[in-house]
């Protein structure tokens, strides 16, 4: 799956991929964002639509409309409720979220970091700020720089951000290579994002959708574990 001449970027998915049960935090801090930047009760809106996968922007644009936001406004105040979420997460965060790390990741990262033909990144729906300290607080933190990926701060579009991490990993104002980058993640839209980007994709069943639902990737594993292995073989054989 790569091809010779460089290393590898590896775009990783954080919720549901390389964290469970990390969200409650994070959902409660959008929804205070919501309230404080356009005085909407979010518990109170119908919604139907899953947040898997899908970036904060989205999730909050989905919210707003469900609650009769304009769109207009919605493009007005998306800083606003960037930086409300961001100061309520850093509130409302776990001071210890070692708990929520999916079995087998860190000894997973830690082989992938030792390696001298991977780059490790991120692709997340979180906004950034959210997203680094939910790695930090999870002991992950150390395994991604600062200055690479791609985040739901970036783009409120999921499809955008593969593209923007492969430019943030690249050197002399070209982006990295799409041959040599794989995304890993756990739901349809993660698979969706890196096919819009024309790079491949790694999915792993260690979040709400099961190995049946993410048969369009490159590679399906049930696990972690499973996981690793796939991407052993993407490295080593090529």
């Amino acid at each position: 799956m790569t091809v010779p001449g460089g290393p590898t970027l590896l775009l990783f998915d954080v919720d549901g991929t390389l964290l469970a049960g990390a969200a409650r935090a994070h959902a409660l801090a959008l929804r205070a964002a919501l309230h404080d930047v356009h005085g909407i009760d979010a518990e109170a809106v119908r919604s139907t639509v899953s947040p898997a996968g899908r970036t904060d922007g989205e999730i909050a644009r989905m919210l707003l409309l469900a609650a009769g936001v304009s769109a207009v406004r919605i493009d007005e105040r998306a800083d606003d409720v960037r930086a409300a979420c961001c100061e309520h997460y850093a509130r409302l965060c776990p001071p210890d979220l070692s708990d929520k790390v999916i079995p087998g990741v860190p000894a997973l990262l830690s082989q992938l970091h030792e390696r001298t033909d991977v780059t490790l990144s991120l692709v997340t729906g979180n906004y950034e700020p959210v997203g680094r300290l939910k790695l930090q607080r999870a002991g992950l933190g150390p395994f991604f720089a600062a200055d690479q990926g791609g985040f739901g701060s970036d783009a409120e579009d999921r499809a955008q951000l593969p593209e923007i991490a492969r430019k943030r990993a690249g050197s002399d104002g070209v982006a990295f290579a799409r041959e040599r980058t794989i995304v890993i993640g756990d739901t349809p839209r993660d698979i969706y994002c890196a096919r819009a980007d024309g790079v491949r994709c790694l999915a792993v069943a260690t979040g709400p959708y099961d190995t049946e639902q993410l048969q369009a990737a490159d590679g399906v594993a049930a696990d972690t574990g499973e996981l690793g292995a796939l991407l052993a073989a993407a490295l080593d054989h090529g």
